[in-house]
């Protein structure tokens, strides 16, 4: 199996997750579920049929957590240098519209861009990869082509 790289920050969150999902989610769907139970006929009863659809979903979660984790290769961006790759972060300018952004380069199960987490496999993350500060970005967006300026290169 390959490795998945992450973020210290990244892991913790999946981790935090996991331990969430099995101290508090599984043990409430357990109760949901022999509640539902009581209820009697089970061929009607649309809280038990919930129940089970619900602890379905977080046993799969679960167990996706669990493969994640346990192929999970934690990198730590502090320690790099150099040109863009993964964990650093990068600020951008966009050369039409003048608009500033700032992303950092994480693995796909922690990318989030609203906040600012770049997943290493969109087309932003691989134009970046290799660049340094100064460079110019052409990059091929569902939206249209989009021309960059890397401002700033941060290992942090």
């Amino acid at each position: 199996m390959e490795k998945i790289p992450m973020t210290a920050g990244g892991h913790a969150a999946l981790e935090v997750e996991l331990k969430q999902l099995k101290s508090v989610e599984r043990p409430a769907i357990i109760r949901a579920i022999a509640e539902a139970r009581e209820h009697g006929d089970l061929s009607e009863n649309a809280e038990y049929h919930s129940a089970k659809e619900k602890q379905s979903f977080i046993e799969g979660r679960i167990k996706e957590l669990e493969g994640i984790l346990s192929l999970a290769e934690v990198i730590d961006p502090a320690k790099l240098s150099g040109t863009i790759k993964f964990g650093a972060t990068v600020t951008l300018v966009d050369e039409d519209t003048d608009e500033e952004k700032t992303y950092q380069i994480v693995g796909e199960h922690e990318a989030n861009i609203e906040n600012g987490l770049l997943n290493i496999k969109s087309p932003i993350a691989r134009a970046l990869i290799g660049k340094e500060e100064g460079d110019s970005v052409e990059v091929r967006t569902p939206g249209g082509d989009r021309a960059y300026e890397v401002l700033k290169v941060a290992f942090i």
